[in-house]
């Protein structure tokens, strides 16, 4: 981690002398919330009459949520005041609380316990900013995440929960605000919902889909722009530049 943040710092300030087009550099840090639903892609074929045939592993539900947090590195480009692209390297603990079924038939449950994922990710944006007031931003963010998979702790359903893709891609909108703390250094804060794009591929005739909200808490530091656009007169770029 220190050998990433002192690579982008040194990136960033190599890239002070363009301004315009690199507009930033951050970190971010809060908590999230995490479910998991399974579809049973058999339960069609119930038979009422028949309890014993009803033994579907596991069953139709919406998992408890489970609690985690979520840490990331970012950069922001381009030199349209209104639309920016960020890109970001993520770690993010996240999964499910389920309960384990005790009789397959009846359905009954036991105790609970959590599937646990950890994941690395790269995420990429389309930022629009919108101005609003002359100490901060509103802005929206519309995006997809690569998620990489360094490890799972499944105990419940785990010849399902344990069998999810290594390499997934899910998507992601944010609503965020940033302040003008100084003239370089603004803190924000972020509200994420990150579905996944579709179901994961079936195990046991299973398909499992997640769902996470972030929470984040961040600084980003702007170089501020050349004083002098050109040799023959200053062009003034207004609070945000």
């Amino acid at each position: 981690m220190k050998k990433i943040l002192i690579t982008l710092f040194l990136f960033a300030s190599l890239a002070e002398a363009n301004a315009q087009f690199f507009r930033g550099i951050g970190i971010f840090v809060g908590p999230n919330m995490t479910r998991h639903r399974y579809r049973n892609l058999l339960a069609s074929t119930k038979d009422n009459n028949n309890p014993q045939f009803n033994a579907f592993y596991p069953q139709n539900h919406h998992s408890a949520e489970y609690f985690s947090y979520q840490v990331g590195l970012f950069l922001e480009f381009l030199r349209s005041d209104h639309l920016r692209w960020q890109t970001e390297l993520e770690y993010t603990n996240k999964g499910a609380v389920e309960r384990f079924i005790t009789n397959w038939v009846t359905g009954e449950q036991g105790g609970a316990a959590a599937n646990v994922y950890q994941y690395a990710q790269w995420n990429n944006y389309l930022k629009y900013i919108q101005k609003v007031r002359k100490k901060g931003d509103t802005y929206l963010m519309l995006g997809a995440k690569l998620e990489y998979m360094i490890s799972s702790a499944a105990p419940v359903f785990p010849e399902v929960a344990n069998a999810f893709p290594k390499l997934w891609v899910s998507g992601d909108v944010g609503v965020g605000y940033e302040w003008y703390m100084t003239k370089k250094w603004h803190p924000f804060i972020e509200f994420h919902w990150n579905p996944d794009i579709g179901y994961k591929p079936p195990v046991f005739n299973t398909a499992v889909r997640s769902r996470t909200f972030e929470l984040r808490i961040g600084i980003i530091f702007r170089p501020l722009p050349k004083s002098i656009d050109d040799c023959n007169a200053p062009k003034y770029h207004g609070n945000y530049y």
